[in-house]
């Protein structure tokens, strides 16, 4: 690790986006400040705890001792960058994007903006929103003009929490720019973070190809999940029909059902391109439509399917115990982000089911209340009316599982066979 910084860094959010960037970047040689309005955050940040899927405590504790971290909830903390990097939330609001994070950390960094820095945008919104509306903040804010006098970019996130494969540095990066100067000094700066760049003609084919990326796993998605919606009721094993189809070598891409779709992008980034296609050109986008009725109504089919395997053992859902494996939205994952699994949850508690659940990733603090928290262990899933399979983490005793539950709905296939229910 080099021993003088190659440059000042500040990330503006330090979640599943941002603090990666910056770990990344304190590995590399970068002064790196990490900004982030929730104080919880900064001060476990400050004690080396990690609440990120992929960044650990110890890789936390050596940017510390580095001396080129500070986590930090003061904007004036952020002046003297040579790059800022903006990794913020962009929820649904009303079905329509709020870009509002977008626009406060613009004003932040707006303040601090000196010629020949560049400010990139990270987080997921509409084809537009950089040049529209961040471009216009920073000039007011800084009395200088981007383009001339400083660069400014866009490049997509894209993490995938858990994944062993994938990480944030051998994963390509889409960079873009709003010129061909800032194209050049985005794409120099994330050269140095990972392996490979790959540049667009602009920031719009930047921010579009983030909400196609998640949109095509969307739509594919809501194909297979309608598809086990309708196989069960055709008597037909839809795991089977996967796998066979899944031999073809070419022309077909392995998708499997769940219990819905979770995280931040799935159940939000599709809508954005179908609310930007209504707004600018009046019309639907009825992929998305349609596949956003799919993923959201497949919570509501567990349920249903519950019903049954309870009504199979003489048993009514009301007052029955419903173990329920897995609350994170992915597997080997601890994010409960927009996760079908508490969807699931919700639903049942609705009904008068008794929940308990076996989740050891997930942080207590985001588990309803209604539901208890246990092991997984064998005088839980012997009490257990019936267990229902929602998120398959590795880190689970599927044996013990497997052996002890006499009732199972499995949406994740992860039994394979034995007693238990698939969806």
């Amino acid at each position: 690790m080099p021993d003088q910084s190659i440059g000042r860094l500040a990330v503006v959010g330090q979640g599943y986006v941002g603090l990666p960037v910056a770990m990344r970047a304190v590995e590399i040689g970068f002064e790196v400040v990490g900004f982030d309005l929730d104080k919880d955050r900064v001060e476990l940040l400050r004690r080396a705890s990690t609440f990120v899927d992929d960044v650990s405590d110890a890789q936390i504790e050596l940017a510390l001792s580095s001396g080129r971290y500070v986590a930090t909830g003061d904007p004036e903390e952020l002046a003297g960058f040579d790059v800022a990097v903006v990794c913020v939330p962009t929820p649904l609001r009303d079905g329509a994007p709020d870009v509002g994070c977008i626009e406060e950390a613009g004003r932040m960094i707006a303040r601090h903006i000196s010629p020949g820095c560049c400010v990139v945008l990270e987080s997921t919104t509409y084809p537009g929103t950089t040049e529209d509306v961040l471009v216009p903040i920073l000039e007011a804010g800084s009395g200088l003009r981007a383009g001339s006098d400083f660069h400014v970019g866009y490049s997509p996130e894209r993490i995938d929490p858990s994944n062993r494969t994938w990480h944030f540095e051998n994963t390509p990066k889409i960079v873009s720019g709003i010129d061909a100067e800032s194209l050049r000094v985005v794409r120099e700066f994330y050269d140095s973070l990972v392996d490979r760049t790959f540049a667009v003609p602009g920031t719009r084919e930047a921010e579009l190809a983030k909400l196609l990326e998640n949109t095509f796993r969307h739509v594919n998605i809501g194909l297979i999940n309608e598809l086990a919606v309708y196989t069960h009721g055709l008597g037909v094993d839809v795991w089977s029909v996967i796998d066979a189809a899944a031999t073809k070598p070419f022309g077909f891409m392995r998708f499997e059902p769940g219990p819905g779709v979770g995280g931040h992008c799935l159940p939000i980034d599709p809508s954005y391109l179908s609310w930007q296609v209504k707004r600018s050109l009046g019309q639907a986008f009825r992929f998305v439509d349609l596949a956003n009725a799919v993923n959201d109504h497949m919570p509501e089919h567990v349920v249903t399917r519950a019903v049954e395997c309870l009504n199979a053992h003489r048993k009514a859902v009301n007052g029955s115990r419903v173990l329920l494996i897995g609350l994170a939205y992915k597997s080997n994952s601890g994010d409960a982000r927009n996760s079908p699994a508490v969807a699931v949850a919700r639903l049942l508690d609705k009904l008068g089911a008794r929940l308990s659940a076996i989740d050891p990733l997930v942080d207590p603090a985001a588990v309803p209340t209604y539901v208890e928290m246990v092991g997984c262990e064998q005088e839980h899933l012997d009490g257990a009316d019936l267990v229902i399979v929602l998120t398959d983490h590795d880190v689970i005793n599927w044996d013990l599982v497997a052996q002890r539950s006499d009732c199972v709905l499995d949406t994740r296939n992860r039994l394979r066979a034995g007693n238990a229910e698939r969806l």
